[in-house]
């Protein structure tokens, strides 16, 4: 049967250094390549350019809602959701082919993913399989408005697909504090936001069961030392996203009326 389109989406900022591997992997086979930049200043909009993806120039309103103004510039038949970190292999090239060409019942599909931390790639830690839903028909899916880790809403049914997507996701220890950084941050705006609360027992709590979950229960260890730091890195992030959520609302009680 004739192949089905393609749209690859992209969501990026200050990902010169990384994004022109990503479009690269696809850029060849994809039927358009869509890169929605918010306000990038190391060139990233010019380099998406030279390499042929259509780039448009935004504000950033948070990572769901993102993918979904990129979403919306898509005009083919399926659409690949990649981030500018991770790279199409020749192999899941092959299988995303497979599913163009098919009458598939599913309205979209899951990729394992391949994920590097401090320059390993874990094979444990819940880092692996680490399915992800990218693949998609364009109108039967979209993403939620979660500003961090939105997840893929689909109307149907889902297949699966074999073949990793490779995700150069943490490079050095420098930019896995700055995650944990960023990421209790938000954790802990969208828990103020549900209106929930937290003590300081709740935190160290979450943080201990957060070390033990991945170096222990997610086999962490079989990863080598890179397993420890990784733990070590969940454990922080759990922790002072309740810290910073406990402190959110003593805050708020001072700068409340009384």
């Amino acid at each position: 049967m004739k192949r089905a389109t393609l749209s690859v989406i992209v969501v990026a900022m200050n990902e010169a250094h990384d994004i022109g591997d990503c479009l690269e992997s696809v850029r060849h086979w994809a039927n358009e390549v869509i890169v929605l930049d918010s306000g990038s200043t190391d060139g990233t909009p010019d380099l998406c350019r030279q390499l042929g993806a259509l780039v448009f120039e935004t504000d950033w309103p948070g990572d769901g809602p993102q993918k979904n103004r990129a979403l919306a510039q898509a005009r083919s038949d399926w659409v690949l959701c990649l981030d500018a970190d991770e790279r199409a292999t020749p192999e899941l090239r092959a299988e995303i082919e497979s599913v163009l060409t098919s009458d598939t019942p599913h309205a979209a599909f899951s990729t394992p993913r391949r994920s590097s931390f401090c320059g390993r790639f874990m094979k444990h830690s819940g880092w692996w399989p680490d399915r992800v839903e990218r693949l998609f028909k364009r109108g039967h899916a979209r993403f939620s408005d979660r500003h961090v880790h939105p997840s893929l809403i689909v109307d149907g049914s889902k297949g699966k697909l074999n073949q990793p997507i490779i995700h150069f996701s943490i490079p050095n220890l420098h930019e896995a504090l700055d995650k944990v950084n960023a990421y209790s941050s938000t954790g802990a705006l969208f828990f103020f936001e549900q209106g929930r609360r937290a003590s300081l027992r709740q935190a160290i709590g979450h943080g201990l069961w957060a070390f033990i979950r991945t170096y222990l229960v997610r086999l962490g260890f079989l990863d080598g030392k890179e397993g420890f730091l990784l733990a070590v890195a969940n454990a922080e992030s759990s922790y002072y996203r309740y810290v910073k959520l406990m402190l959110m609302h003593r805050q708020d009680n001072k700068n409340s009326p009384r």
